[in-house]
C-alpha cells in the first residue's frame, strides 16, 4: 500500500482535479454566448483547479527545497519562495490565482475566457514537475 500523501503522484493526482473542474464546467456550468449560465458549478470548478495548481506548487518546492520544505500558509508565502527559483512559474501562478482563485472562486465569474485562462495556466505548471 501507499505510504505517501498522495493516492498517486501529484503530477498525475494534479491532472485528476483538473480534469474534474473541466467535467463540472462543461457538463454542469451550462455554457451561452461565451458565459456559464450556473455559477455555483463555476465557484466549484475554479476551486478545484485551484486546488491542483496548489498541488504541482507543492511538489515543486518539495523537490527544490528537500528536507527543508515545509507547505506554505498563504499565497504570499508561495509566491515568495518561488521568485528564489522560477519567474516565468510565479508568473503564471500570479495569473492562476486572479482568474481561479479570485474571479472564479471568490466572486464567481460567468466568464468562459477567464475559467479556461486560469486552467491553461495550470496546464503550464504541470510541466514544472
Amino acid at each position: 500500500m501507499n505510504n505517501t500523501i498522495f493516492p498517486s503522484p501529484p503530477a498525475q493526482e494534479a491532472e485528476r482535479y483538473l480534469e474534474n473542474a473541466r467535467k463540472i464546467l462543461s457538463e454542469k456550468a451550462g455554457k451561452k454566448d461565451g458565459l456559464y449560465a450556473d455559477v455555483k458549478y463555476v465557484k466549484m470548478a475554479a476551486g478545484t483547479a485551484y486546488s491542483a495548481a496548489l498541488l504541482i506548487l507543492d511538489e515543486y518546492l518539495r523537490q527544490k527545497e528537500g528536507i527543508h520544505f515545509v507547505k506554505p500558509k498563504s499565497i504570499e508565502d508561495y509566491m515568495t519562495r518561488l521568485r528564489k527559483y522560477d519567474k516565468k512559474l510565479l508568473r503564471i501562478l500570479a495569473s492562476v490565482y486572479d482568474e481561479l482563485h479570485l474571479a472564479g472562486y471568490y466572486h464567481g465569474t460567468r466568464s468562459v475566457d477567464t475559467m479556461q485562462k486560469g486552467m491553461n495556466g495550470v496546464k503550464q505548471m504541470l510541466s514544472y514537475i
